[in-house]
């Protein structure tokens, strides 16, 4: 096999060009066998592969810098620099992410794991090139759905300036995570289909050719043709830009991308070279669904179905079936995602009213300033978006909506620990940025049921309010607790005194477990439910201190700013006595790997729990 002469950086350029179809089938046929086990990204990598290959062949790594926008299809790069036995234990806790990371090799040059990252870091890279005199080459590679988000073009801006070389690859599939909308996508269509420009420049070029000196002619035509492009290309914003534009060029023919990033690499300013490649290649079920094989479960190679398919609904199927209930209902309700109408559950929303749903492509600044608009408008917008990308909006949510106290629901999917995407996409933040911001009000349910009841009670707010849940099954237990929900007001679930859990959202469940423990060895457990994190139910902490020995609150966020933090406050303003443990993730990066794992890890699952409470006990 060829791939086994690829064991370390740059061994690709041994590899004969005849070979390069045969590498690039290897690697498709690892990638797949690898991933049908572990899971992991599978149809942005199999689109890549050839365009991995050449940037490899073109660059010298690690000196030169390649930089990955988001970075989930690197698997590629990985195994062309040397990370093959990684694999075995992709994404799993001590093994090797599924994104670029600096610690892992200095082949990467940038951690990336967000969108719209690639182009911004490459330009911070070429000016600390230039500053200390350096002559390697930058290459920021970014997708055509990244490119729908704000900071691509804020920093497209500042590179249009640049009098320096510097390589961006817009690598365009025409897809995102689900298929892309908007202008932007609009405007590369255009260009893709645009076959008079395609047509004249090969029939020119070809003909030109075969005449003496034809060479030297096509050349000369090559340095002149953003004048000829702008003749037959509608809009060349691009060049309109001030940044070079070569292309389209087949992103799966690697000699042709080689003869362009050679073009590319003799400008003295900013270069941007459009590749078009197929997300799923070579595999049939991600060529028909390219969505669902964006993160794959383990899955059967022969027939693209999970090995193990869910049994049981998760907490994004309650959300879905939730919304178009509540749209049915009430008109003014409006559904808004940032390019993830699958992900996050508005896909039936979006087939049932599609004229009540808008899906704005990567920009979740946009989406949460759009929802203002909507909600100012006299409207009920609802935002439905992972945790760890609502963070990049956290300007949007202080001025936008909570300033003006507009009646905006945040559904906040994939809350707390998400597992195998690792640092970059684990939601334990929320819960904290949040909190910081007044008027905002922030909801957990306990289960399925308590899900569909706060999202009700969410359509008929009349202020900020987010609602934050886990990813994976919706949790089926204790239905019978099931009180109206108002306001600012927890939900007391067992009192029996001596200790008494305060739990968050996913954490109730734990607290069962916790309960049912320490009843079997004689303690007695009180549980609340604390449904609200903002505001505080301030009366239930004094409860909980005046009629326990010991409080502990519980949540799946990090320590600081989060819930724990608040019941603490609330303590010492009413000068309790009463111990107090804080059950909360670390203030740090929580790496990739199994979620239970990573719980037993950072000391928030039920033994860990059980453990602290003893220690304190006994003092």
């Amino acid at each position: 096999m060829l791939l086994d002469n690829i064991k370390n950086v740059n061994d690709i350029k041994n590899v004969n060009a005849s070979d390069y179809p045969a590498l690039a089938q290897e690697i498709r046929e690892f990638l797949i066998e690898k991933i049908s086990r572990t899971g992991g990204h599978l149809g942005s990598n199999l689109g890549a592969v050839e365009l991995t290959m050449a940037l490899h062949l073109f660059l010298n790594l690690p000196g030169d810098k390649l930089i990955w926008d988001v970075g989930h299809q690197s698997y590629t790069h990985k195994l062309l620099t040397g990370r093959r036995e990684g694999f075995e234990n992709l994404r799993k806790f001590g093994g090797m992410s599924g994104f670029p990371k600096r610690k892992e090799s200095e082949c990467d040059c940038f951690d990336t794991g967000h969108s719209s990252t690639s182009i911004s870091a490459g330009l911070g890279l070429v000016k600390a090139r230039d500053i200390q005199g350096g002559t390697n080459t930058v290459v920021s590679v970014i997708g055509d759905g990244s490119l729908t988000g704000g900071m691509a073009y804020e920093a497209l801006n500042n590179a249009a300036k640049l009098e320096t070389n510097f390589i961006i690859v817009l690598n365009d599939n025409n897809m995102s995570i689900s298929e892309n909308v908007g202008g932007v996508s609009k405007y590369l269509n255009n260009i893709r289909t645009a076959n008079a420009y395609l047509d004249i420049k090969e029939g020119v070029y070809n003909t030109l050719k075969d005449i003496p000196k034809g060479a030297k002619v096509v050349e000369g035509i090559r340095k002149a043709k953003s004048s000829f492009k702008h003749l037959v290309v509608p809009g060349m914003f691009f060049e309109d830009m001030g940044i070079t534009y070569l292309g389209p060029v087949d992103g799966h023919n690697i000699s042709a991308m080689l003869r362009v990033f050679q073009e590319a690499k003799r400008t003295r300013n900013a270069v941007l070279v459009h590749v078009i490649t197929e997300k799923g290649k070579g595999f049939a079920p991600a060529e028909r669904h390219p969505a669902r094989f964006h993160g794959a479960e383990p899955f059967d190679i022969k027939t693209g179905l999970p090995t193990k398919p869910r049994t049981t609904a998760n907490y994004t199927d309650i959300f879905s079936t939730v919304m178009t209930k509540l749209g049915a209902r009430d008109e003014k309700i409006v559904a808004i995602t940032a390019a993830m109408p699958d992900g996050t559950g508005l896909k039936r929303f979006r087939n049932m009213y599609p004229e009540r749903f808008f899906d704005v492509g990567i920009a979740e600044e946009h989406a949460v300033t759009f929802a203002a608009g909507l909600a100012a408008g006299g409207l009920r917008p609802v935002v439905a978006v992972y945790s760890s990308f609502l963070q990049r909006a956290y300007d949007q949510i202080l001025h936008d909506v909570c300033i003006q106290n507009l009646p905006v629901v945040f559904a906040i999917d994939r809350a707390g620990l998400v597992g195998s995407d690792g640092e970059t996409h684990q939601g334990i933040f929320d819960l904290s940025y949040l909190s910081s911001i007044p008027n905002m009000h922030i909801m957990a349910p306990k289960n399925k049921w308590e899900l569909s009841d706060m999202m009700k009670f969410a359509a008929a707010f009349d202020r900020p309010v987010a609602i934050r849940y886990p990813r994976g099954d919706a949790y089926a237990g204790l239905k019978e607790y099931r009180a109206p929900i108002e306001t600012g007001r927890s939900e007391l679930i067992y009192a029996e005194g001596e200790i008494c859990l305060m739990a968050v959202g996913s954490m109730v469940k734990t607290a069962e477990e916790v309960k049912e423990r320490l009843n079997r060895e004689g303690h007695k457990c009180s549980i609340i439910n604390a449904r609200f994190v903002k505001p505080i139910d301030v009366e239930s902490v004094k409860w909980a201190a005046e009629n326990h020995k010991l409080v502990v609150s519980m949540e799946e966020n990090v320590a600081s700013g989060g819930y724990g933090e608040k019941v603490r406050d609330v303590m010492g303003n009413l000068k309790s006595s009463t111990g107090f443990i804080q059950i909360a993730i670390p203030d740090e990066y929580v790496e990739h790997g199994n979620v239970d794992q990573l719980k037993k890890e950072i000391g928030i699952d039920a033994d860990s729990i059980i453990e602290r409470i003893k220690e304190e006990m006994e003092n």
